[in-house]
């Protein structure tokens, strides 16, 4: 029993489907649900349980037939999901016995815009509390370039820092993430749900036009500082697609993977002097952060270098000297590296910032290398605790069983 969805998106667009082994045999369940789980709550049948949104959904399901009877009934109407993809914080024990994370009111908790120096002094934006997804500042630190969810809309905001104002690139058309500024801070690159990569005028004197095409969920994530090649993620592999500018439009030419190891990869980042490529892997079983030349050399002739020692992610290059910095934890780790030749050689890491402001929080570099632009809690703290309560219902095959009767 599988969700079926051709790419990330809002739940009601999703399927729950069956399928056989032995035959091969698939048939499509419900309509709109994420998470399913059969429960054998009788003797040669049971209940399929679902989620959309907030709410567990019970349906009787014979096992003989492989099919529902009846009309699905909601049963919790608590339950924290992903608000990307839809799929659910539970699980049903075979003793039946429902354990789930609690959502507080439906929704991802706000973060607030501050400013983060390595001394850990903050100091709040003017921008007011928003649930953001995404964050990254613009070449000469003047603005800011965010996701902002409101509802079941994701879209591209711009924070002027100068002004004190917030400026809306995108408006509803689909779900939108990971703004990139462009080097010449003229454009906007963002990933579209089903769509690719699109590109917007980062002044808004435009609508968004496409830059890729792809029928999956595309996340742009560093620029070349030449602005000739792109590196961003799709389907957890690391790609790289060279840009030129064509009528003041950003052109895309054909994408080709950067790394092939099969692990799951994330975050690419150029060097300030676009001859290196950071990004995290899952390649030996934790998350690392690893750096390869760029252009990429052929898999015999070597060069890759483990940077993190400790696990690690997110990696940024700073932009005023040669440090390599990424987040391990709440912290914000720095190495300090000198290459030789075709050689990157990484020193120690040390912690350069003790208290990024939850492992929820959002991060990006300022030019100046002395702070960085983080989307965090208010003061830097967790979330709330409320956040995270674990609730379990015992005897939950019961409460089915008289909710949900299976009847003949």
């Amino acid at each position: 029993m599988l969700t079926a969805v051709d790419n990330p998106g809002p739940v009601d667009k999703t399927t729950i489907d069956v399928i056989t082994l032995p035959d091969r045999q698939r048939r499509s369940l419900i309509q709109g649900g994420a998470s399913p789980r059969y429960l054998p709550t009788a003797n040669g049948t049971g209940h399929l349980v679902y989620i959309n949104g907030a709410t567990l959904f019970a349906i009787p399901f014979d096992l003989k037939t492989w099919s529902t009877r009846g009309s699905a009934v909601p049963v919790v109407d608590d339950i924290a999901h992903d608000m990307l993809v839809g799929t659910g914080q539970f699980d049903v024990s075979r003793g039946g016995t429902l354990v789930y994370r609690k959502a507080i009111g439906g929704a991802a908790p706000a973060l607030t815009l501050q400013w983060l120096d390595a001394s850990g002094k903050r100091e709040a934006m003017g921008a007011k509390p928003a649930v953001y997804r995404d964050l990254s500042v613009s070449p000469d630190g003047s603005q800011v370039a965010l996701t902002l969810l409101e509802g079941a809309s994701q879209d591209i905001w711009v924070y002027d820092v100068r002004r004190d104002a917030m400026t809306r690139l995108t408006f509803g058309g689909s779900i939108y993430r990971t703004p990139l500024w462009s080097p010449d801070g003229r454009h906007i690159v963002f990933g579209a749900i089903g769509k690719g990569m699109y590109q917007i005028r980062a002044d808004g004197g435009t609508q968004p036009q496409p830059l890729t095409l792809s029928k999956y969920l595309q996340y742009p994530s560093s620029f070349s500082p030449d602005g000739r090649s792109l590196a961003f993620l799709e389907a957890a592999q690391v790609q790289t697609v060279p840009i030129e500018v064509q009528g003041g439009w950003l052109k895309a030419g054909a994408p080709a993977p950067f790394v092939t190891s099969g692990s799951t990869e994330g975050a690419p980042s150029f060097s300030p002097d676009g001859r290196w490529l950071a990004f995290e892997s899952e390649q030996s079983g934790t998350t690392e952060v690893y750096v390869r030349p760029f252009p990429p050399r052929s898999s015999e002739s070597g060069g890759q270098w483990l940077v993190s020692n400790s696990g690690g992610s997110l990696p940024r290059w700073s932009r005023n000297g040669h440090d390599l910095l990424y987040q391990s934890g709440d912290q914000i780790m720095a190495v300090r590296y000198t290459t030789n030749g075709d050689a990157f050689i990484a020193e120690k890491p040390r912690v350069w910032m003790t208290k990024l402001g939850g492992l929820a929080a959002l991060w990006d570099v300022m030019p100046d290398g002395n702070r960085v632009a983080v989307a965090a809690a208010a003061g830097g703290t967790e979330a709330p605790r409320q956040e995270h309560e674990i609730v379990m219902l015992l005897n939950f095959f019961d409460e089915l069983r008289r909710r949900v009767p299976l009847g003949k």
